[in-house]
């Protein structure tokens, strides 16, 4: 018996990129850090946020690339300068990835006490029914011309 993936299953063609993906996020390897949520604020529209404290604006870079949303954080460590007699906040980089299905477009991004929000918007497509003309092939279709 043999088992069928999503990618080769005779009745979902085209779907083998869906594979490729499911692997590609897994390989993402996202820790813990920064914690997040994903809401669901309209029917179209998500919000990813970040709990992104002590990071300022310019700390922060948000790229799309490939379907894949990756935002990185990356503090200055001023250490050297500073004489820390407790040292519990620690200057931490961090990168989070996120693959978004077709249709869904950043549509911006807010950084508000300590927490970066990032909007996202699903366009829906268009139901369309189109009719495919059946042509008849002629009984020399196929072979070559003598």
């Amino acid at each position: 018996m043999t088992k069928l993936s999503l990618g080769t299953h005779p009745f979902l063609l085209g779907f083998d990129q869906l594979e490729r993906l499911v692997e590609r996020t897994a390989k993402s390897g996202n820790e813990g850090y920064p914690p997040y949520n994903i809401e669901q604020i309209g029917e179209t529209a998500y919000r990813i946020t970040l709990a992104v404290a002590g990071f300022a604006e310019d700390e922060l870079s948000i790229t799309l690339e490939d379907r894949q949303l990756v935002i990185r954080g990356r503090q200055i460590d001023d250490s050297a300068e500073r004489v820390f007699l407790h040292r519990g906040i620690a200057a931490r980089q961090f990168q989070r990835s996120f693959v978004l299905a077709d249709g869904v477009e950043v549509a911006g991004a807010v950084l508000q006490n300590g927490l970066l929000h990032i909007a996202l918007q699903r366009s829906v497509p268009d139901s369309v029914v189109r009719k495919i003309a059946i042509t008849v092939a002629t009984s020399d279709a196929g072979k070559g011309e003598k």
